[in-house]
């Protein structure tokens, strides 16, 4: 088989579900590990992939490997499996802090690996995600990878040392944004507006105005003064949001994000 994942959740449902829908790999190619049985038999269900409840079953069949499992659970998963990895086999891990070092001891072997760092919005195929080759890769088995990956979300290469930093301003980042998502919501409805209602404008908005950075190519900056007309309304909004720390609220808390995943 082409692609295996250990580990069937919410992360590994949303790769798998975006490479299927764009007929990268067929599902009859793809099987998956899952102890949960429950978690498997969903993942069998809703994308018609083989599963089972053998870790080393996937890496026996499959030519890729997802590591889809929480971090705290990769040490074990590795060494149960490290035997058992062949050398033209290639690795995915999605975990924050794993750093290729970690992972190169742990599997104490030259294994082909690839360090990611997706995001939630993967799951509605609107994912942004990291990837991070080691030094046994190469150039053609890379722009695979990066195939792969194409197939949820947008994929960008980066240097390792910049992983933390994408935790911050991706990985953790749908938290911010859903936090002001509710809180627009939450003072639309404290002005009469129906909650359900609420939402769909506050969303609606927050998505609208990440496709014009994304699509004009226009600094962010420029855009806010677009909408900003003289003494009109959003200027005033956004002078209490300066006034009461908006900016550094969201710049210190990615700090402190990326912090913390330097030392995970």
């Amino acid at each position: 088989m082409k692609l295996g994942f250990i580990g069937t959740g919410n992360m590994a449902s949303a790769i798998m579900g975006g490479i299927i829908k764009k007929q990268i790999i067929a599902a009859d190619e793809i099987i998956g590990a899952d102890l949960f049985a429950p978690g498997r038999e969903r993942a069998k269900a809703q994308f018609g992939i083989h599963v089972t409840d053998s870790n080393k079953e996937v890496v026996e069949k499959a030519e890729v490997i997802v590591l889809s499992v929480k971090p705290q659970f990769y040490a074990d998963v590795i060494h149960e499996i490290r035997n058992d990895i062949r050398k033209e086999q290639i690795v995915i891990t999605i975990a924050p802090g794993k750093t290729l070092a970690w992972l190169s001891e742990q599997f104490g072997t030259e294994v082909k690996i690839v360090r990611t760092m997706p995001n939630t919005p993967a799951m509605v195929g609107e994912g942004m995600t990291a990837a991070c080759p080691n030094e046994y890769m190469t150039e053609e088995e890379t722009a695979y990878v990066r195939t792969l990956l194409e197939g949820f979300s947008r994929v960008e290469i980066i240097p390792e040392r910049l992983m933390d930093t994408v935790v911050s301003v991706s990985g953790s980042s749908p938290a911010y944004v859903f936090m002001l998502i509710e809180a627009m919501a939450d003072a639309a409805v404290s002005g009469g507006m129906p909650r359900a209602q609420a939402y769909q404008f506050a969303a609606q908005a927050v998505l609208g105005s990440a496709k014009m950075v994304l699509e004009t190519g226009k600094h962010p900056g420029e855009l806010k003064d677009m909408v900003c007309s003289p003494a009109g309304t959003t200027i005033e909004a956004v002078r209490v949001l300066e006034e009461r720390g908006f900016r550094s609220s969201i710049f210190e808390a990615m700090k402190v994000c990326e912090e913390i995943s330097k030392g995970m």
